[in-house]
């Protein structure tokens, strides 16, 4: 792909972002790119890849917003974990000059939608009352399937079961996966598991109409809502920059410590 109009989108909430954001400027300009300087409270399209300095919010945030103008995003970590990250500060001017020769995917990511919201990891419904368990009714396709009683019900990507979904005990899904998992928070019953259903069904979770509930898009976007809320594959996808090499199972043991002994996790 020809890359013409780069930019560097930077959270300065986040420790060492803006002197991240100065080093990377000064190596684009070094080959006679001038890139944009974002800041994630204030993203515009009209470019062509972005680079994205912080954690997982940051890039999750990013992510979405460049979704419509399908714009590659590429991450460099700043945060603990930094699973959506492909870069770590000190490996900056690799992953630059790599990323300017062409050595890089761009790999789609798909993502969730209700209403007007978008969420790349995950829609979480809980209810407002946080001190007790709420009943959860699903439907997929408009059919009855169960009840929950838990804390709250969490609707992931793939992307996203590395995250709340993976803690709540839902599987893990490869990103290529055309799949969403559904994960009952600490069900009240051991019968109740996560259910992975194709990205193409609708997915209804209803609630009980006398308590308000609220709805979260990955972690970071909430509204209240009563009665039920439909959610279903989002029409736009994300686009991850992946360096080549990159391979996701590697990045589970990396990151995650997959199946490692304890004795080896640092």
């Amino acid at each position: 792909m020809e890359i013409k109009n780069f930019a560097i989108c930077y959270n300065p909430e986040i420790s060492h972002s803006v002197e991240v954001k100065e080093k990377l400027a000064a190596l684009l300009a070094d080959k006679n790119i001038n890139a944009g300087i974002l800041n994630i409270d204030d993203l515009k399209g009209g470019f062509d890849f972005v680079f994205v300095i912080g954690g997982d919010g940051t890039i999750l945030k990013t992510a979405r917003f460049y979704a419509k103008f399908q714009t590659p995003v590429f991450g460099i970590n700043l945060g603990r974990l930094g699973f959506l990250s492909q870069s770590s500060k000190e490996d900056i001017e690799k992953s630059v000059d790599e990323i300017l020769k062409g050595k890089f995917i761009v790999q789609d990511r798909i993502m969730l939608e209700s209403g007007d919201y978008t969420a790349l990891n995950d829609f979480v419904v809980k209810g407002c009352d946080m001190g007790r368990t709420s009943r959860f009714s699903l439907k997929i396709n408009d059919k009855y399937v169960c009840d929950y009683l838990a804390d709250g019900v969490i609707v992931s990507t793939p992307t996203g079961s590395t995250a709340y979904g993976l803690s709540a005990g839902g599987p893990v899904l490869t990103p290529s996966l055309k799949a969403f998992v559904i994960v009952p928070i600490c069900p009240h019953t051991l019968t109740a598991r996560p259910i992975v259903v194709p990205d193409c069904e609708k997915i209804t979770v209803c609630t009980d109409v006398k308590n308000k509930y609220v709805l979260s898009a990955d972690g970071q976007e909430f509204y209240e809502f009563d009665s039920e809320i439909n959610i279903v594959k989002s029409r736009y996808s994300a686009k991850l920059a992946l360096l080549e090499g990159a391979e996701f199972y590697s990045v589970l043991t990396d990151k995650l410590h997959w199946a490692m002994p304890p004795a080896y996790i640092k």
